[in-house]
């Protein structure tokens, strides 16, 4: 397991981290729906990207705590319309992604590595999404906002005849549209990566 020594964790560190933790916090913002895969209340964003450069450069650990810091700045700035559960979802997610990414990508830092870590690392986060949305995150937002499970089962039902129950809202909307998201923002951290890390390794 990857962490951060004391001798690594240097001022200027902390302070590239802070950079990056805001430029994500800052990408959360912009999002859209992708209405022909997912419900509308689920929107895409890059703000993943900034824990991936920073994984990539710098150690994986340094990837989750860039995801902590933009969370904590979101329910700090903004609030939580879902008390800290959506944050807490987004951090566990986003860290699952960039840590295992830059695991491996940091052992031997080759193109055919950042590339193996990216996509493993998409996998991992589908499936921790998928089992997350699942058993925690779906449920609550239904008791939260006083709706059944199935109302917003039914959101996704346009998409696809399949979509019928939760379990196949998960199959065939959840599951797309987060190995969409990481093949998108695979394909830009490799796109950027090059251009970047010399800043970033100052």
């Amino acid at each position: 397991m990857y962490t951060l020594s004391r001798d690594q964790w240097t001022t200027r560190t902390m302070v590239k981290v802070s950079i990056m933790a805001v430029i994500a916090f800052i990408l959360m913002f912009f999002e859209f729906p992708l209405l022909w895969i997912a419900p509308p209340f689920i929107k895409i964003d890059i703000s993943d990207l900034p824990a991936l450069l920073g994984a990539f450069a710098m150690g994986p650990m340094v990837g989750v705590i860039i995801q902590l810091l933009k969370n904590v700045l979101n329910v700090v700035l903004e609030g939580s319309t879902t008390g800290g559960v959506g944050e807490f979802a987004n951090f566990v997610v986003g860290s699952a992604f960039a840590y295992t990414a830059g695991a491996i990508y940091f052992r031997k830092k080759t193109f055919g590595r950042a590339v193996a870590g990216l996509l493993i690392g998409t996998v991992v986060m589908t499936v921790v999404i998928t089992i997350a949305n699942y058993y925690f995150i779906f449920p609550f937002y239904a008791k939260l906002f006083g709706m059944p499970i199935q109302a917003l089962v039914d959101m996704g039902a346009g998409i696809s005849d399949k979509i019928t129950d939760l379990w196949s809202l998960m199959l065939y909307s959840i599951v797309p549209f987060n190995l969409l998201k990481g093949v998108l923002l695979s394909a830009i951290t490799i796109l950027i990566y090059k251009k970047v890390s010399p800043i970033l390794h100052r």
